[in-house]
Order: C-alpha cells, then sequence, then structure tokens
C-alpha cells in the first residue's frame, strides 16, 4: 500500500468554519511548492471515511513531486471522529487551525445558514432552537444548527491533542490573517517547511461590525459572550489569542 501513502496529504486545514479557511486555501493555491484538490472540501475523513486509502490519494494524482500536498476542510475541527481518523492514516500529518472571535464566528454562521436556505428563524430564535435541534434533529442539524457549538474551541482541540504533539499543530488567530497577513503568511510557510515566498495576494480586511451583524440587538451579542467566554479565557491563556472582551 506505498502507492496511496506516497499521495496523500501532508498537512490539513482543520477549521474552523466561517474562521478564513477560504483566505487560507486561496493563499496556499498560489504556492508553487503546495497542491491543494480542485475541490475545496474533500471531506475524506468526515463525510467519506469508508473509503479507502486509494480513493482519498486519487485527488493528489496531479500532484509533482515535492509539492506539499493539503486537504482543507473546516468540518474535520467539529466532528468528534475525525481526530482519531486522521491519527489512525495520517499520524505524522501537520494541522492548522483558524480561530476566529467566536461571538462573531456564531453569527456569521447563522447569517451563511440563512442566505443557503438551512435556517429560517430570525438569529435569537435559532440560538435558542439550537440545543434542541442538536439532540433531535440527527446529521443534519449537526452539521447546519451548530452555531453555539462550533464556536467552543477548547473540547475540539482537546480531541486533537490528546492525539498529536503540539508541534504538529498550528493555531492562528483568523483576524491575524487578514489584518496582518504577511506575519501569518510567515508563519504558515514556515510550519509547512516551504520555501519563503512573499505574500502572493492581499486579503480583505475583516470588520465584524460592518454588513448583517450590524443588525444583531446587543442583548444576543452579550448572551454569546456570556455563553462562550470560558472559550475565549481558555483560548487566550492556552494560544495567546486575544479578542478583547474575555
Amino acid at each position: 500500500m506505498r502507492w496511496p501513502r506516497q499521495r496523500l496529504p501532508h498537512f490539513l486545514g482543520l477549521g474552523t468554519q466561517k474562521g478564513g479557511t477560504t483566505s487560507l486555501q486561496k493563499l496556499l493555491e498560489q504556492h508553487p511548492g503546495v497542491y491543494l484538490p480542485p475541490c475545496k472540501e474533500v471531506h475524506y475523513f468526515s463525510q467519506h471515511a469508508e473509503e479507502p486509502a486509494r480513493w482519498y490519494a486519487e485527488h493528489y494524482r496531479d500532484a509533482r513531486r515535492g509539492q506539499r500536498r493539503g486537504d482543507i476542510t473546516p468540518f474535520y475541527l467539529f466532528h468528534p471522529d475525525v481526530p482519531a481518523r486522521i491519527h489512525a492514516l495520517l499520524p505524522r500529518a501537520r494541522m492548522i487551525v483558524l480561530l476566529r472571535d467566536p461571538v462573531e464566528r456564531t453569527l456569521s454562521q447563522v447569517f451563511h445558514a440563512r442566505r443557503h436556505g438551512f435556517e429560517a428563524l430570525e438569529v435569537a430564535d435559532a440560538l435558542a432552537a439550537e440545543p434542541e435541534r442538536l439532540a433531535t434533529g440527527g446529521t443534519y442539524s449537526f452539521q447546519k444548527h451548530s452555531y453555539v457549538a462550533r464556536s467552543r474551541y477548547l473540547e475540539q482541540l482537546d480531541r486533537y491533542e490528546a492525539l498529536f504533539p503540539q508541534r504538529q499543530l498550528l493555531v492562528l488567530k483568523s483576524e491575524d490573517l487578514f489584518n496582518n497577513t504577511p506575519a501569518a503568511w510567515d508563519a504558515i510557510q514556515q510550519f509547512l517547511n516551504l520555501e519563503a515566498i512573499p505574500l502572493p495576494m492581499a486579503l480583505p480586511k475583516a470588520n465584524a461590525g460592518s454588513g448583517e451583524a450590524t443588525q444583531v440587538p446587543a442583548a444576543v451579542r452579550a448572551q454569546l459572550r456570556e455563553a462562550l467566554s470560558i472559550t475565549a479565557i481558555g483560548v487566550k491563556q492556552r494560544y495567546g489569542i486575544d479578542w478583547g472582551w474575555s
């Protein structure tokens, strides 16, 4: 089985959803030392785990010798079974995690769900309905209505840190990817052992106070900050990432 193993990914982008993984993908696609499949989210470890490794390797058959092969699928961070599956197949893989302000990430996911027809409720009602939906809604709600749950980063990262050494995990603040992109780009290149090249493209500045987010009542934001304060404090203590409100 050496053939597929030689063509499996060297690194994974784990998430978080609405945390900048699309921007990460666009940046890495511009690096000549990186190969990413044409489809952004392969979902091998989350939705296609029953397929053989050869199926996964087929996504990388066009990679050139020496390129670092990657799989950026933001569902990997949240899915509880994925860390063990990765460890079984790719125990030496390097993994990148982007963490966005959990309140802003939660709201962004709700608006995303509403735009795409996955959510008919208003923001406050959708958040209030989440616990019952996750308890009774099965796979669909787990994927589409896990708003606050996906923002509880520590328990998700705990599952990875129980299996992988810290040197295989790069945890970055999403806002740094947008607002201090050159420094974040340098950290990513170094982590993936890539030849350092200048930043290939500019990213739009992150602005949590624009667009749909301005329509969220202050009371809803306050409730989310209370619900996610343990997450924000823990992330600050463990990774030095501070969103300025915890």
